[in-house]
């Protein structure tokens, strides 16, 4: 296989390591992905990571803008790492988790741009300094949602005495000063949860998703719809549709026509170093909505042309149907009513049953 070549569908940046997306917003007619980066280096932690820059307006051909946000203060001395976007008075808002130091500590920084290209960093950053008792030194990747006036931060931390996975929840009425209010929601036996995404959702509901890493399993994505009311969720319905095994760290945000989409990180870490180019890339963009009362993920309509009932990778077997990759076959187990397939160079993303299961592969 050949890994340097150039895909087409799944957007990378020119040179240099990427991972996570972050920041991920409709703004001013275009579509921006922002996502860790490591400009000068094909393989991460050669550098403190920085957030590039990349905006669309159809999903399908991406335009590569500068570095976006720069590890060039004290407080993110070691890395601007994950973080979302956010849209107040025309003005676009990105929140980052700023580290420093050997320790790695980390907190909460903001930068705005009237532009969408050009940002400056809050003079009075950080604005989160420090996480609560119930966090841990994993505490980052700030979610942010507007609801009826106020400002809501999610943060994914992990609490190594309790070994449990946390969702922490900030409130503010100015997006510059923000009070804690307590845990959102946990999950038992788990490092932390990384790379959380809050928004409205239809019927006064709303959509939770994050990426869980449980201490003895692999990572996980998990899509959640509940209510939120003074700074509550209560879970009323959830799923894992992604099914890997080459993706981590999905973002989900909502567009001007109102669509959940979601975007991941294609293969994930188990693959730094494994060609020498960078193999990363994002996944195509799929729409979250719920089907006949099951949470799915589909291809995003800009994009549904490239779907095809086969591949030559894909076997369909009498139980199901398998995917043959240079680090393992995957295999698929269940009912098949319907398989849509995108291949693009070396990555393929099948989706089961509309949407219903979704396998990521580096081949």
């Amino acid at each position: 296989m050949d890994y340097t070549q150039k895909l087409k569908y799944h957007y990378k940046p020119q040179k240099g390591w990427m991972n996570d997306p972050n920041g991920l917003v409709y703004f001013q007619g275009y579509y921006h992905a922002f996502y860790q980066h490591a400009p000068d280096y094909e393989v991460p932690w050669k550098q403190p990571m920085h957030w590039g820059h990349a905006r669309t307006k159809d999903f399908l051909h991406w335009e590569e803008l500068p570095v976006a946000l720069y590890p060039d203060e004290w407080y993110d001395s070691n890395g601007c790492w994950s973080g979302t976007a956010i849209v107040k008075d025309d003005t676009l808002y990105l929140f980052y988790a700023s580290v420093r130091g050997e320790e790695k500590i980390q907190t909460v920084s903001v930068a705005s741009s009237k532009d969408g290209i050009h940002f400056e960093k809050y003079e009075k950053n950080p604005i989160i300094d420090h996480y609560p008792p119930e966090g841990g030194p994993d505490f980052r990747d700030p979610a942010l949602c507007c609801v009826d006036g106020r400002y809501y931060c999610v943060m994914a931390a992990g609490n190594p005495t309790d070994k449990a996975a946390r969702l922490l929840l900030y409130r503010s009425d100015d997006l510059l000063t923000w009070e804690y209010l307590g845990v959102m929601s946990e999950w038992e036996d788990c490092h932390y949860a990384e790379c959380p995404s809050f928004m409205r959702a239809e019927d006064g509901q709303y959509l939770l998703t994050v990426s869980v890493c449980p201490r003895n399993a692999p990572h996980y994505f998990s899509a959640m719809y509940g209510s939120f009311q003074d700074g509550t969720f209560e879970v009323q319905q959830s799923g894992i549709f992604d099914r890997g095994p080459d993706q981590y760290a999905g973002q989900v945000f909502c567009d001007h026509k109102g669509r959940h989409i979601l975007m991941a990180w294609i293969p994930g870490w188990g693959f730094e170093g494994y060609a020498p180019t960078d193999v990363g890339c994002m996944s195509v963009p799929r729409e979250i909505k719920r089907v006949n009362g099951r949470i799915v993920s589909y291809p995003v309509e800009e994009l549904q042309y490239l779907l095809k009932d086969e591949d030559p990778a894909v076997t369909r077997t009498e139980t199901g149907f398998e995917i043959a990759r240079t680090r393992g076959t995957v295999v698929y187990t269940g009912e098949v009513r319907d398989l849509k397939i995108v291949r693009d160079g070396y990555i393929l993303e099948v989706f089961v049953n509309g949407g219903e299961e979704v396998y990521s592969v580096l081949m």
